[in-house]
């Protein structure tokens, strides 16, 4: 009677499997751990660029010189409603336009805004309002290009340096200015700003919706926005 040879061959694949599963595993492992690495690295940048953006918007400067008499007002553009009637930001802003030119800030208001966010031209509609308010025409210039705050300083600067004038109090509301102040930075213009009191003070959470966009569009503006969109003047 013949003895039959032990059968190593099943346990040798078990030891296979089972390397193999644990291979697979650790594998696994690794690649969540990695994951997880990838996760905090982009999570730590996201919080230094906010806090970048946040620590630039709290430091930016509101003049580069002392002047208390500009060449002109400029009056940053925001859009109409759907049915190109001024909006309580635009009222604001051209109210307090109106105030300064009254006060002899400046002889002259640049309104400035294209149609960025429909078909209605933003000068154009805040022009409307502050001739109604008794500004005359031979004092109102308008800018009807700009799609966006950096094309509102560019544009505006360039229309100033057209007619040989150098300086400029830009009008606009308090949550837009720290990033407009960064942008007024780069251009060749003495330049205050100065904040448009809203027309009925907002919600908290309105307040805190607004300085949060404004906090990501200063930091697209720091991140690339500067390098990529410079002005031609």
């Amino acid at each position: 009677m013949s003895i039959a040879p032990p059968r190593r061959a099943p346990i040798a694949r078990r030891a296979e499997v089972s390397y193999v599963r644990h291979r697979g595993s650790l594998l696994k492992k690794q690649r969540k751990t990695g994951q997880i690495k990838l996760f905090f690295v982009i999570f730590l940048l996201l919080c230094g660029w906010i806090g970048w953006a946040i620590l630039a918007r709290k430091t930016a400067p509101t003049a580069n010189s002392a002047r208390t008499r500009f060449d002109a007002l400029v009056v940053l553009g925001t859009p109409t409603d759907s049915d190109g009637h001024p909006t309580a930001r635009q009222l604001a802003a051209v109210n307090e336009a109106v105030r300064e030119y009254e006060r002899g800030i400046a002889p002259r208001i640049i309104f400035t805004g294209g149609a960025a966010r429909n078909r209605f031209v933003e000068a154009e509609a805040m022009a409307q309002v502050a001739e109604s308010e008794g500004i005359p025409p031979s004092a109102v210039l308008i800018e009807n290009q700009a799609r966006n705050t950096a094309q509102n300083a560019c544009f505006a600067t360039r229309i100033l340096r057209q007619r040989g004038l150098k300086s400029a109090e830009i009008v606009g509301l308090a949550a837009h200015l720290p990033r407009t102040a960064l942008i007024l930075q780069s251009l060749p213009l003495d330049w205050q700003v100065h904040a448009a009191p809203p027309l009925t003070p907002p919600s908290p959470v309105r307040a805190a919706f607004s300085e949060s966009v404004e906090t990501l569009k200063t930091m697209r503006y720091l991140v690339w926005a500067r390098l990529t969109e410079q002005c031609e003047l």
